[in-house]
């Protein structure tokens, strides 16, 4: 039989061998780097004011090299999968708006270079409205847009 002390021991040696072999890699971060995101953009009340925010422009064209995947009807506001796909060269955000929002801007990806342009998530809805796909690629911010009806209760009606 193992002594319980011994696992707790080396459960807890092994996870700060982790955690220090992420940090010593550049994995894991420092909060202050972390706490560098885009507040006021999260909590603009206007699409327009998110926009200059976030991309620092509020003008975006539709484009077919940006695919939009969300279903027609949610069954549940809380979780409404989305999928975006941009075939556009050197991607620098990928951010996803739900206008009927309170805050519109619902998330917002920075890509790396040479990532593909492709997120999958879930997002949240609070009523039926328009969302909306925006790819920033060097200095244009391409679109693509679908209405998502959302249900209450789940009926589907």
């Amino acid at each position: 039989m193992t002594d319980p002390k011994r696992r707790i021991l080396l459960q807890g040696s092994l996870a700060a061998g982790a955690v220090g072999a992420a940090v010593g890699t550049g994995l894991l971060t420092s909060g202050a780097v972390l706490a560098a995101w885009p507040e006021s953009a999260f909590t603009a009340k206007q699409l327009d004011d998110a926009l200059k925010e976030l991309l620092g422009t509020n003008t975006y064209e539709r484009s077919d090299r940006v695919k939009l995947k969300a279903p027609d009807i949610a069954e549940n506001g809380a979780v409404v999968p989305v999928t975006v796909e941009a075939d556009v060269e050197d991607i620098d955000s990928i951010s996803i708006i739900a206008t009927g929002n309170q805050t519109p801007l619902v998330a917002s990806f920075n890509l790396g270079a040479g990532a593909l342009g492709f997120v999958s998530t879930r997002i949240k809805m609070a009523k039926t409205a328009t969302v909306i796909a925006l790819v920033k690629a060097k200095d244009q911010v391409l679109s693509a847009s679908k209405e998502v009806k959302v249900t209450i209760g789940g009926c589907g009606g």
